[in-house]
């Protein structure tokens, strides 16, 4: 059961109109194909995606490409809010389940995986699951060890030497630091493995609860480990088959857009630490009925030349005379003549006018950047158009508008993007 729903208030503008799983990642990929391919490839054929906000594009995805890929007598099903139980949205990850618990009584599983659906990483599950089996665990979380500065955005996690755990915290201010790893704290990465008796039950109790949050991290795991053998599976220890050394333990929580967008760049250095390439581990994602990507025009005189340097550039797409370096290209995109894009990540259907200059920026569907506008190179004229995030990373909403509703200061609770209202429409 994959937790889908998620709103990703972190990536506005990027969630405007779509889930935070369904937010594009590395030109052909969505971040939720990441968790779907880590199943699929593991052997998990049978999968619930419980979706929520802005659902429309994410289900689009999941229907047109995912049951192809799971097998015979498997499923990629979204299961929608059924409201089953109660007249309401789901207030919470634990609610989630607990209004699909008939998933899970009419399936009849041996071992109930909940991940979340909104993380980068490479995981073969099955060693997970051989961890869960052989400690006859009620539970097993998934954890890594992050910087004690970055921790506070888990729940940390401490466990005996023989992996139960014995201590989980959400996301606490002073994060605890692992023994014998100063600097460091063990972190969940909210993937678990349940007996089907203990989610179901635990699920029951927390919905009786009127001061429960709902939440994993929050209610069920801290009010649960004191009572159940919940165990922690180390995520550095996995090997995933075709990957080097290097690439264990890669995990990347896309939560804000310095985030995605440094990820983004990760993929496009000369050796990337999380590699698209491992043809033993395939990353799977919708195949896309367009032309081969071409480049054309090698005018060395006038520099009119199609050139794309450390970047990944995907089908469809044209570079007219332009020049791309450090970029990600989605499909159908087109760089027309003497535009120069650096350290972007373009989205679907986009095209880069004649001597535009953009640098840092992402570019979300659909936008038709004009000739000669410079986006990303004067912060202060950025921030009159555009949404700025606190390291200066320009994002151009879908459409090339702001979103009115949100006014003229976002209200993401960091303050990290700003915006004004009267507004050009890029076309």
């Amino acid at each position: 059961m994959v937790l889908a729903g998620g709103e990703g208030t972190r990536l506005w503008p990027l969630t405007q109109e779509r889930a935070k799983p369904a937010v594009p990642f590395g030109g052909k990929y969505r971040i939720v194909d990441f968790v779907l391919s880590n199943l699929v490839n593991s052997g998990v054929q049978r999968i619930k995606v419980l979706t929520q906000y802005k659902s429309d594009s994410l289900l689009k995805h999941l229907l047109r490409t995912w049951n192809a890929y799971a097998g015979f007598g498997g499923f990629v099903e979204p299961v929608p809010p059924q409201q089953n139980l109660t007249k309401t949205w789901y207030s919470g990850s634990v609610d989630a389940i607990f209004q699909n618990l008939n998933i899970i009584s009419d399936e009849r599983p041996d071992i109930v995986a909940v991940f979340g659906g909104d993380h980068v990483y490479k995981l073969d599950i099955r060693q997970m699951l051989e961890f869960h089996v052989e400690r006859r665990a009620a539970a097993t979380v998934a954890a890594i060890p992050v910087p004690v500065e970055e921790a506070s955005r888990f729940g940390c996690i401490h466990c005996d030497e023989n992996g139960r755990m014995t201590g989980f915290v959400e996301k606490p201010k002073n994060p605890p630091e692992m023994p014998g790893r100063p600097g460091f704290a063990l972190a969940s990465m909210g993937n678990y493995l349940f007996r089907p008796d203990v989610l179901v039950r635990e699920c029951e109790a927390d919905a009786d609860r009127p001061d429960s949050r709902h939440d994993f991290g929050a209610d069920l795991i801290p009010g649960m480990f004191g009572r159940e053998p919940v165990y922690v599976y180390d995520f550095s220890k996995n090997i995933v088959r075709g990957e080097h050394p290097d690439s264990n333990g890669y995990w990347v929580d896309i939560g804000t857009i310095e985030a995605y967008h440094k990820a983004s760049m990760d993929l496009v250095a000369v050796s990337p630490t999380f590699n698209l390439y491992n043809r033993g581990w395939p990353i799977r994602a919708a195949v896309h009925n367009a032309p081969p990507a071409k480049f054309v025009f090698a005018d060395q005189q006038t520099k009119r030349i199609g050139i794309a340097t450390d970047s990944l550039v995907c089908e469809g797409s044209v570079i007219s005379g332009g020049h791309l370096e450090r970029s990600i290209l989605s499909h159908n995109v087109r760089v027309n003549s003497y535009a120069h894009v650096s350290e972007t990540i373009v989205f679907d259907g986009v095209t880069i006018g004649r001597h535009a200059r953009i640098r840092r920026a992402i570019i979300d569907k659909g936008v038709t950047i004009p000739e000669g506008m410079t986006i990303g190179y004067d912060p202060e004229e950025d921030k009159k158009h555009w949404y700025v995030s606190q390291d200066g990373i320009v994002i151009v909403p879908k459409g090339g508008a702001l979103a009115r509703k949100r006014g003229a200061t976002s209200d993401l609770g960091s303050g990290d993007i700003t915006a004004t209202h009267d507004l050009p429409v890029i076309d």
